[in-house]
């Protein structure tokens, strides 16, 4: 069965990218605690869930086949492998956020899952969330206890090539204090809800009082 992509709506869909250990995940759950308006996207996995993750909260944890099946039913907006694993956004994800009345989506996502987001979603909002230099990243990764060494190894190696991607992105933020990063998140949120064609609407229906 083929899953028919939803309508983007005018629901904000902020994509939130970064390398591994820049700290979009914090960045992202601060977020949504001031916006509780917006929902969070929940990605599909393959990997095997870190000590402190919740099934269905943090990911969805599926077997490798159950995940292929969803790409064969076109059920992604996105998905890609990282880092040897399978991760992937349900269509479904949008579509429950508009039937709620939601203002928004946020997806924490690497940089190929953020291309095929805007890809199916042009008027998405892409942020990339850098770290302040590749030190203070290795060392964000080295203190890291939810990943063995190999696996931080390999994150910190594969980092320079994300950052790579940061041109396709609209927005960027430097992560060098969490509450200023924060600040600033907050701020390209509140911007983009002012877009001019998401409250056209409302200017035209004052125009008929």
């Amino acid at each position: 069965m083929t899953v028919a992509a939803p309508i983007e709506s005018d629901l904000i869909l902020l994509v939130i990218s970064s390398p591994s250990g820049a700290g979009k995940t914090t960045l992202t759950r601060q977020l949504l605690h001031e916006f509780p308006e917006f929902n969070f996207s929940v990605s599909h996995t393959t990997r095997e869930p870190r000590a402190n993750e919740v099934d269905g909260r943090d990911y969805h944890f599926v077997t490798e086949a159950a995940f292929r099946q969803i790409i064969d039913d076109g059920g992604f907006a996105e998905w890609a492998e990282v880092h040897g694993n399978l991760y992937g956004t349900s269509v479904t994800e949008i579509e429950r956020a508009r039937k709620a009345r939601k203002s928004g989506v946020l997806f924490d996502v690497d940089y190929q899952g953020a291309r095929q987001i805007k890809e199916k979603f042009p008027r998405a909002i892409g942020v990339f969330i850098l770290p302040p230099s590749m030190d203070e990243l290795r060392r964000r990764l080295e203190e890291r206890g939810s990943d063995d060494a190999e696996s931080r190894r390999r994150r910190f190696e594969t980092a320079r090539e994300e950052i790579e991607h940061y041109p396709f992105f609209d927005y960027m933020i430097v992560n060098d204090e969490l509450q200023r990063a924060l600040d600033e998140l907050r701020g390209v949120l509140l911007a983009e809800g002012c877009r001019q064609w998401r409250v056209a609407a409302k200017a035209e229906a004052l125009l008929q009082e």
